[in-house]
């Protein structure tokens, strides 16, 4: 028997940092358990065909908060691990977190795709002790860690390796 090895999904994470040192975060259910229970996540997405980390990170700030004013920096972590689809297919999902910063905005929807409007719940800023203090499901484990570090401004000279769970 042949055993096909899963797709790969290139995805770029964004550590959103406004001038306060907040982080923006989604909260959203999984596509193959819409009734599940959310979790709250970075902003960010899979990078399309040809498009670097970078600039599926750039893209994806812009569409899903509406926010264009924004620097990226680094990668400073990266992820990966076996994801299960609404369709039942395991991709290898690969990501990066690529750190940015911008002025505090309000963030809008308009770019939303219908998938998104469905299955994300809410988007706010968070400071660190508010992130750390949590007892709802965040995503990756150890974000309010690392964003203590990147706001004391120790940045990783190499881009730590983040685990799945």
């Amino acid at each position: 028997m042949t055993v096909t090895p899963p797709r790969e999904r290139l995805t770029a994470r964004v550590i959103l940092l406004d001038e306060t040192g907040r982080i923006l975060l989604m909260k959203g259910r999984l596509p193959n358990r819409p009734d599940g229970p959310g979790a709250w996540f970075t902003v960010g997405g899979g990078a399309e065909p040809g498009e670097t980390v970078f600039q599926a990170a750039a893209r994806e700030i812009v569409e899903e908060t509406g926010i264009e004013g924004f620097e990226l920096g680094p990668v400073v972590g990266l992820r990966e691990g076996i994801m299960i689809l609404a369709n039942d297919e395991a991709v290898l999902m690969k990501e990066s977190y690529v750190l940015a910063r911008c002025r505090s905005a309000e963030p809008v929807r308009h770019g939303w795709q219908a998938d998104e409007q469905a299955l994300i719940d809410d988007i706010r800023w968070w400071t660190q002790p508010e992130l750390a203090a949590t007892t709802d499901r965040v995503f990756p484990p150890g974000l309010a860690e690392l964003m203590a570090d990147l706001i004391g401004g120790r940045i990783p000279e190499a881009p730590i390796v983040i685990p799945w769970r």
